[in-house]
């Protein structure tokens, strides 16, 4: 590795996230190297990442796709291994400055406890993460003096309205949610609400699962969960305003009233790029805002109860312990069984408030007891949809 740059993980790697990742370090050769790569199941884009940035190691985590991932790297020299196990692993190799956690639900949570206990800094666009496991995971980060760098534009807007006023109280946060598409429909609309429909994401370019959950405000609610943990807040100081421009990315108000908000451009880039160069601020081409453009910002606030999801996030906050966990795993498998046909729009806030009636509460749960709680939720979860 050259000497003054930051070498990065990125896992998830072939994810709308990871591919932006790479983007921001081809445009700052000077700043990043690139480490270790990680893909699921995209074998072949794996490959051309690896031939075009040359990391040290790759993870495709389909056991599968490892011959082909091998034949086509081995002989560049880069190292080739396949599975969890492997990708837990690799994450605590000594030469990495900063692990990027771009994986989709639940499973960051092992590698990005595996990088924390190895002392890595953690860039976190993960943020299932933090809402299955938050309070063990932000107090591993404490005891090894790693920081967590959000990347959701939300919490990164948090983080640099928070800059230089880290020694001063929080008397809210304030996060702003675009609304969807599907914002000022009634509940008899939703119910004919399809898949296609709902992959149209107004303003942000993002992947499958990320998308549904923004249509449904879950993504609202499971960042809701997140900023808790991150930042260090009551759950009544957080709240949530819908936006629809997206230009405001959140606010902070301070003890003395003042509110700071981070504005800008849609761009996951952003808060990409400021996540792996803080504390700098790297000179960019991105487009930039101009009030010109939007004389008009409005604000009003969600719809509890034709958005059943964000206030079922707020409910599973509220009662804690092992509750977010069982949020997260139901919405991941009725997220997956939408975008299959197998329920639908409406349905999934009803099979998610099952499974958080039916799985009984760990008050103080532990890694192992997260483990069986998404195992059992999605057995769960998946009996009430069939």
């Amino acid at each position: 590795m050259e000497a003054g740059k930051k070498a990065i993980a990125i896992l998830g790697s072939t994810g709308s996230i990871g591919k932006q990742a790479l983007a921001v370090v081809a445009a700052n050769p000077e700043h990043f190297t690139v480490e270790v790569l990680s893909a699921g199941n995209q074998a072949h884009l794996l490959i051309e990442q690896a031939v075009a940035f040359k990391p040290n190691v790759v993870v495709i985590g389909n056991n599968g796709s490892y011959a082909k991932v091998f034949a086509a790297l081995d002989p560049l020299g880069i190292k080739v291994y396949s599975g969890d196990d492997a990708l837990a692993s690799v994450v605590q190799m000594e030469v990495l400055d900063i692990v990027l956690v771009a994986l989709v639900g639940y499973a960051g949570l092992r590698p990005t406890i595996k990088a924390i206990e190895a002392g890595k800094n953690i860039a976190l666009a993960n943020k299932e993460t933090l809402v299955v496991a938050g309070e063990l995971v932000t107090n591993l980060a404490r005891e090894k003096g790693v920081n967590i760098y959000p990347v959701d534009s939300e919490h990164s807007a948090i983080f640099q309205c928070l800059a230089g006023e880290f020694h001063n109280p929080i008397e809210k946060i304030i996060l702003t949610a675009s609304g969807g598409p599907f914002r000022g429909k009634t509940r008899d609309e939703l119910g004919r609400i399809t898949k296609e429909q709902a992959l149209k994401h107004p303003n942000w370019e993002m992947g499958a699962k990320i998308t549904i959950d923004s249509a449904t405000l879950m993504n609202k609610g499971l960042e809701v969960i997140e900023a808790k943990w991150l930042f260090g807040v009551r759950n009544d100081q957080i709240e949530v305003i819908v936006h629809p421009q997206s230009i405001i990315h959140s606010l902070v108000q301070f003890e003395d009233g003042s509110i700071k908000a981070q504005m800008g451009l849609p761009d996951m880039k952003l808060p990409i790029q400021f996540a792996l160069s803080y504390p700098q601020r790297l000179k960019t081409n991105f487009p930039r805002f101009n009030f010109a453009d939007y004389p008009s910002l409005t604000f009003e606030q969600p719809d509890l109860e034709t958005f059943a999801n964000l206030r079922l996030a707020f409910a599973s906050l509220e009662k804690g312990g092992n509750m977010p966990c069982v949020l997260n795993a139901a919405n991941e498998v009725v997220v997956e069984a939408f975008l299959q046909d197998k329920i639908g729009f409406l349905a999934m806030s009803e099979a998610i408030a099952a499974s958080l009636d039916k799985i009984p509460l760990i008050a103080r749960p532990d890694y192992q007891d997260f483990v069986e709680t998404d195992k059992e939720t999605r057995i769960r979860t998946l009996e009430y949809i069939r």
